[in-house]
C-alpha cells in the first residue's frame, strides 16, 4: 500500500516568499536572508525596542466577558450575531455547540465552534504597543469585546490565528485573491478607529501595499 503524503503549503506572504526561495536552485542562500530578515522585522516589537507605560500582559484585556449576566459571554454572542445559520445551543442556553461560520481570513467554511477563534485583527499585544498601554481598564474591555465591530474581531480557524500569532502586517498577511487587500484596508481601519499607532516599518509596508491595492 502506497502511503499518500499531504504537501503543506504556506499561509502566508513570508511564508510563501521562503517557500518559493528554497525551491528554486542557487536561491537558498537568498531565502536565509529572507528568513533573517524575517526575524529582524518581528524582533523590532519586543522588548527594549518598544517602550510601554506598562509591561503587556494578556490579563490587562478582559475579554471574553458577560456584560448582561445571561450567562453568554461575548465570544458566544459573537459567535450567535455572526453564524450563516441559526445556532445550536447547549441546554442551558450558554454556548454555541453547532453552526456556520465563513473564514475572515481564508474564506473557508467552519462548522465546530471547539476549531473557531475569535481573532483581533490588532492582537492585543500589537494594539498594547501602539498606545493601549495607556488606556485605562474600561477602554482595553472595550477594545477586547468589541463583539459588532467586523474589522476589530474576526472568525477564523485555530491554525490560523497561530499562524498569525500577535504581529503587524510586516509579520504576516493572508494570501489570496483579494484577501491581502482586504486586511490592509480593515488593518488601516481598526488602528484608526481606536487610535493606535503604526511604527516606522508597519506604516511604510502598509502605506505600500494600500497604493498597490488602489
Amino acid at each position: 500500500m502506497r502511503r499518500r503524503f499531504t504537501r503543506r503549503y504556506p499561509r502566508s506572504v513570508s511564508g510563501a516568499a521562503l517557500y518559493g526561495l528554497r525551491r528554486i536552485p542557487g536561491l537558498r542562500p537568498v531565502a536565509v536572508i529572507v528568513a533573517i530578515l524575517i526575524g529582524v522585522l518581528s524582533f523590532r516589537q519586543s522588548p527594549p525596542f518598544v517602550v510601554v507605560a506598562v509591561p503587556y500582559d494578556r490579563a490587562l484585556y478582559d475579554h471574553w466577558i458577560d456584560a448582561d449576566g445571561d450567562c453568554q459571554d461575548s465570544r458566544t454572542e459573537l459567535l450567535i450575531n455572526r453564524s450563516e445559520t441559526p445556532v445550536q445551543l447547549s441546554a442551558d442556553g450558554c454556548h454555541v455547540i453547532a453552526g456556520r461560520w465563513r473564514d475572515g481570513y481564508s474564506k473557508t467554511i467552519l462548522t465546530d465552534p471547539k476549531s473557531v477563534d475569535i481573532d483581533h485583527r490588532i492582537p492585543l499585544a500589537e494594539a498594547h504597543r501602539s498606545g493601549a498601554d495607556q488606556w485605562t481598564a474600561a477602554e482595553r474591555r472595550r477594545f477586547a469585546n468589541a463583539i459588532q465591530d467586523q474589522d476589530s474581531l474576526v472568525i477564523t480557524s485555530a491554525s490560523t490565528n497561530r499562524s498569525k500569532a500577535d504581529g503587524d502586517p510586516a509579520s504576516w498577511l493572508p494570501l489570496g485573491s483579494g484577501k491581502t487587500c482586504d486586511y490592509i484596508a480593515a488593518w488601516i481601519r481598526t488602528k484608526q478607529r481606536w487610535q493606535l499607532t503604526m511604527d516606522p516599518i508597519e506604516n511604510a509596508w502598509v502605506k505600500t501595499l494600500n497604493q498597490w491595492c488602489s
